[in-house]
């Protein structure tokens, strides 16, 4: 008896047809005790989708972002940084 890869063995969900992709070049990040908050949007614009996660979700995530970006260096070379922008902290 042979074990699945636990990695092979996820099906890939499909987009249903009056869904589309967004592009995002803006991200925000935040959490609590319980969840995280990831925020997509254009830097030109505002945050177009936020997504909740629970703790393990999110090192889930994280796990497949950075298998995927080696994976992505290894066949096209390491990406390029972009400079973060980072918003001011309301001072009261």
């Amino acid at each position: 008896m042979t074990r699945e890869n636990p990695k092979r063995a996820r099906r890939s969900p499909t987009l249903r047809k009056d869904e589309e992709g967004r592009y995002a070049n803006y991200f925000q990040i935040g959490h609590n005790a319980f969840e995280f908050l990831l925020e997509f949007g254009q830097q030109e614009g505002k945050i177009h989708t936020r997504i909740y996660v629970s703790p393990p979700h999110a090192r889930m995530l994280c796990d497949l972002l950075a298998d995927t970006l080696a994976q992505h260096a290894r066949i096209f070379g390491a990406a390029t940084t972009v400079p973060r922008v980072v918003e001011p902290t309301p001072k009261d």
